[in-house]
């Protein structure tokens, strides 16, 4: 059996731009995504704190130390700048890998600078 378990999160980031006429996606901080261990093309989801959407994407790498996090495309419409956001990866593990996972958690301050990990 297959179970598909929290792989890693970017925790409480701050939307810093949209662009809605662009192919739907979500661009991160290129080190932020090393940090999380995200590739370019990975499936997320976005979970908005600020309104409750919940809804998947997929990553584009974003400018290294720029703390950009803009969501593009049609998800553009369900935040607006400043909103807080949870980017949350998942992987498929079986039973043994699932026990004894240990999710990337990165906490980010309000211009998306790591603070911990």
């Amino acid at each position: 059996m297959q179970r598909i378990m929290k792989k890693s999160k970017i925790h409480t980031a701050t939307i810093t731009g949209l662009e809605l006429y662009y192919e739907g996606s979500v661009t991160i901080d290129r080190d932020l995504m090393d940090l999380a261990d995200l590739l370019p093309g990975e499936q997320v989801q976005i979970v908005n704190l600020n309104n409750g959407q919940r809804f998947v994407t997929y990553t584009i790498s974003g400018e290294r130390g720029s703390g950009v996090i803009e969501l593009n495309g049609p998800a553009a419409r369900l935040a607006a700048v400043g909103d807080k956001i949870i980017i949350i990866s998942y992987g498929n593990y079986d039973n043994e890998e699932a026990k004894a996972l240990e999710p990337i958690v990165v906490f980010v301050d309000d211009q998306n600078r790591v603070v911990r990990k």
